[in-house]
């Protein structure tokens, strides 16, 4: 085989990366074989896969917290998957790991988010019989659902740091090494999903006048400082001077700066995630989701998957999948459209 660009990338990669670095030549490879890109490496195939998913540009109209907001500046899931892309971008390039690997595992973390957040998670694991999980869904979405039935065919190791990259409110970086991604690569997107949404979470409940500045426990900003920007600068660099510091075989954080981010998510889900403000829309959302997933198992011939589904799939599956993927606006559209009653025009 001729020699090609992407060869010429793959052995930069092995002079100029950590010996701890996934290298991109020895991927465990795809479900599917394909033969090599001429130009990208497997992760760099991966990643453009992912920016160029129908799924991916939804994330655009799901809510992070706040249900469909109207402001221009809070976040939604598609901005808080680019900033967990671009602090573990910052923290793979300092610690000379796979940038390209890093990027696409950010990047797909969350392509199995419901509509409406956590709210829209928890109806869908109450009322599918096999529980539900953005996770699972996460590598559901690039094993089968995208590209009309054929999915992204994406490397191992990619599939891996979206399966496990969610911590819930478990330790960022547990001792059991099972419940972390293979690679370091994996393990810095859950820890850099960790830093962007306790930030970018704060910042925009303060914005929506939830909390203030002066709501925030001393201590925290004490060790990681007062503003948004602080915040997140001491976290990367306690992230990758304590990795550094321990050989960076592996993560480590200092065991203050880790007390913080594990203390602010807990203050998080007091005085935000769990307050009567944010609460009270988590219910509506909560009833418009259960309703529509009733309804669509209860009149299958109201929708229609774009793709084929295995003989013996289950209506619950389908309609599971179906519910998972829609937007914000989608699934209150479509509420409206079979629930409200619509004014007649008299002539």
């Amino acid at each position: 085989m001729a020699h090609s660009l992407r060869n010429d990338i793959e052995d930069r990669e092995e002079q100029i990366l950590s010996p701890f670095a996934t290298l991109s030549k020895n991927s465990a490879g795809r479900a599917r074989n394909e033969a090599n890109c001429s130009l990208r490496t497997a992760f760099q195939r991966d990643r453009d896969r992912i920016i160029h998913a129908k799924t991916f540009r939804r994330l655009n109209h799901k809510t992070q917290v706040f249900l469909s907001p109207t402001g221009d500046h809070y976040r939604t899931r598609l901005t808080h998957v680019l900033e967990v892309s671009q602090i573990a971008r910052t923290v793979a390039s300092a610690l000379r790991l796979n940038v390209d690997l890093t990027e696409a595992i950010a990047l797909a973390h969350d392509l199995g988010h419901t509509p409406f957040g956590h709210a829209g998670e928890s109806v869908l694991n109450d009322l599918h019989p096999g529980g539900f999980n953005h996770y699972e869904q996460s590598l559901r979405v690039v094993d089968f659902l995208e590209n009309r039935g054929k999915g992204l065919n994406l490397t191992h190791e990619v599939r891996d740091g979206i399966l496990k990259h969610s911590k819930g409110r478990k330790k960022i970086l547990p001792d059991d090494i099972s419940e972390l991604p293979s690679t370091l690569e994996g393990r810095v997107v859950r820890v850099a999903d960790i830093i962007a949404y306790v930030n970018h979470d704060l910042d925009d409940a303060v914005r929506a006048g939830i909390i203030n500045q002066k709501d925030i426990p001393e201590h925290i900003k004490k060790t990681v400082g007062k503003s948004h920007s602080a915040r997140i600068g001491a976290m990367v660099r306690d992230l990758v001077s304590s990795s550094l510091a321990s050989g960076g075989k592996k993560l480590a954080m200092s065991r203050e700066v880790m007390a913080a981010i594990t203390d602010l998510r807990a203050f998080l889900f007091k005085n935000v995630y769990e307050s009567n403000t944010v609460h009270k829309d988590f219910i509506k959302s909560m009833k418009v989701l259960r309703e529509l997933y009733n309804y669509f198992l209860t009149n299958t011939n109201a929708w229609e998957m774009p793709i084929t589904y295995e003989e013996g799939t289950s209506d619950h599956r389908m309609v599971c999948d179906f519910v998972a993927g829609m937007t914000d606006r989608y699934a209150l559209d479509k509420y409206s459209e079979i629930f409200l009653p619509k004014p007649w025009s008299v002539l």
